[in-house]
């Protein structure tokens, strides 16, 4: 592993468990101060919201002063961020306290930015696919812990969320290296030929627009899971968590263990083009499950697909674009998931109630069919020019 790496990985995966402990139980705490099912839309609304602005602008910022005094006020950020949370007395409070942390949670962008910048080229697939698993592992012990807090009342697991944010900030500052290797400001940057510029890349602005399409078709898969396994299955809440627990573990496996000896023997391009397709395949088939072990292939197929896709999605938007706008680039792709993940739900929601409960999984079917052949013209395009 290249040095520093683990540290990385420890900070990213602690911020997952925060934002863990707080997403299950915020609608319920939510409704404390008189909120609905549209004011708890909204909040998680205004979380991805201020993701999808900021993530480009702590990129650009981690490019010219480095990645770790970003990540580092991120965390503060989040610290902050939680402990308004858990000590709002009116919901336009808890509106504030979760739009800072959705700004804070932009910093995803900035950590896979220095692992690309610490990476080789062969092994960069596969240590994006571990801070990938990283974050699986957040979303997976989060509620566990968040669960427990709440025992304690309903304030205490935001309280936790902000104290697990500030002792990792404290951490981060003595422990975490600095990766980007800052340019002398009077230096000429030597062009790379075969690569791209930013922000207006034809190549760039496809990879944007196919995590667009890709983050509305996966978010509506998440938005409606539950109400589709009611209506066709019969499942409870529990049940339809366990799907989600089996979906997290599922992508902590593909992108801890077997992303970095798929990229070597078939490559990023492959593996992103392989992983839409069975993505989309995986949403057909649960579209028209009717009984339980067609439903868990289908699971199986749509979180192997998505663990493919992710680092290597990742992996080649590190490779493509310049080393000083790296951050950029990523914080673009952020940006459009947060944007997707606004209007997916929402979407998908719609078209559960005009047609049917296996619409919305054909619906997204197409979404990743859509990117796939984004991706294809990016392909092409990248390969005429090298």
């Amino acid at each position: 592993m290249p040095q520093g790496f683990w540290t990385i990985w420890t900070t990213v995966a602690l911020d997952l468990v925060g934002f863990g402990i707080v997403a299950p139980i915020l609608g319920r705490y939510a409704e404390r101060f008189g909120a609905g099912g549209l004011e708890v839309g909204l909040l998680f609304a205004c979380f991805s919201g201020a993701q999808m602005v900021f993530a480009p602008i702590l990129g650009r910022v981690s490019d010219r002063v480095g990645r770790k005094p970003v990540i580092i006020v991120s965390l503060l950020g989040t610290a902050v961020g939680s402990f308004i949370s858990g000590a709002a007395g009116a919901l336009w409070v808890l509106f504030v306290g979760r739009a800072l942390d959705g700004a804070s949670g932009a910093s995803v962008a900035v950590a896979q930015g220095a692992v690309a910048d610490i990476a080789p080229p062969e092994q960069r697939a596969r240590l994006l696919g571990l801070l990938g698993a990283a974050f699986g592992l957040g979303f997976i012990l989060g509620p566990v812990i968040g669960g427990l807090a709440a025992l304690g009342g309903p304030h205490i697991p935001f309280y936790v969320a902000g104290t697990v944010a500030l002792i990792n900030a404290a951490a981060a500052a003595f422990r975490l290296p600095e990766t980007k290797k800052m340019r002398d400001p009077g230096a000429t940057p030597s062009p790379r030929p075969g690569r791209f510029a930013l922000p207006t890349s034809p190549v760039l602005v496809r990879f944007v627009v196919m995590s667009l399409v890709v983050s509305l078709g996966f978010s509506g898969f998440e938005a409606t899971f539950s109400l589709f396994g009611e209506r066709r299955f019969g499942f409870t809440e529990s049940s339809a968590a366990a799907v989600f627990l089996v979906v997290g573990v599922v992508l902590v496996a593909v992108q801890g263990a077997l992303i970095g000896p798929l990229t070597s023997r078939v490559g990023s391009w492959g593996l992103l083009h392989a992983g839409l397709l069975v993505t989309a395949t995986g949403l057909v088939v649960l579209s028209v499950s009717g009984v339980v072990p067609v439903l868990v292939v289908s699971v199986l197929l749509i979180a192997f697909g998505q663990g493919i896709a992710g680092p290597s999605v990742s992996s080649l938007i590190a490779e493509l674009v310049p080393e000083d706008r790296r951050g950029e680039a990523l914080g673009y792709q952020q940006s459009a998931g947060a944007l997707g993940r606004i209007i997916g739900p929402v979407f998908a929601g719609v078209v559960f109630d005009a047609f049917d409960e296996g619409a919305p999984y054909l619906v997204s079917a197409a979404l990743f069919v859509a990117g796939f052949l984004v991706v294809r013209a990016a392909h092409r395009q990248v390969s005429h020019v090298d």
